[in-house]
């Protein structure tokens, strides 16, 4: 039997300030939303078209990160949907969240970073960390090694792709 998939991965900025709460325990929950544009044609003409995705991040990545969180500030976000039901007033409600693993600060809009630099927190049960970008380094080993990336080759040439591609 197949093991069922549950993985979301999101570019998009905040729709406002993140809010960080705790439980009754005493568990940190910081909540936020994000726009994700995408564009789409409409007759002739592309047109951009907004999504919108509730977001949290729960414990200690949460508490850290949540200043960095505000509205306009780009995210990448890799995490799982979770589908909260309850009733209201007679009526079966449900929600869809998306509940984060992994919360990278992206450049631009406020909070600062511009040009892509950034940092970034990871939760889950991988052990989590803090993890750096826009460096020169490629993909960190398990054991935090890391190895230079290859530059790209200089000059022209043909790269094997036409340069006619629509997209």
């Amino acid at each position: 039997m197949a093991a069922d998939i549950n993985h979301v991965v999101l570019v998009g900025r905040l729709t406002r300030d993140a809010e960080l709460k705790y439980t009754a325990n005493g568990q940190a929950v910081c909540k936020f939303s994000i726009a994700v544009n995408r564009n789409k044609k409409s007759g002739d003409q592309w047109v951009d078209e907004a999504s919108f995705f509730d977001i949290t991040l729960w414990g200690r990545q949460g508490e850290a990160i949540n200043q960095y969180l505000v509205k306009g500030k780009q995210v990448g976000v890799d995490g799982e949907l979770r589908q909260d039901r309850w009733e209201q007033d007679g009526q079966k409600r449900s929600k869809v969240e998306i509940v984060a693993n992994n919360l990278q600060l992206l450049g631009g809009g406020p909070g600062g970073g511009g040009g892509g630099q950034g940092g970034g927190y990871s939760g889950g049960s991988s052990g989590g960390g803090y993890q750096g970008r826009g460096d020169s380094y490629g993909d960190r080993a398990p054991s935090g090694d890391r190895t230079p990336r290859e530059s790209p080759p200089s000059g022209g040439g043909d790269d094997g792709f036409s340069d006619d591609i629509p997209f």
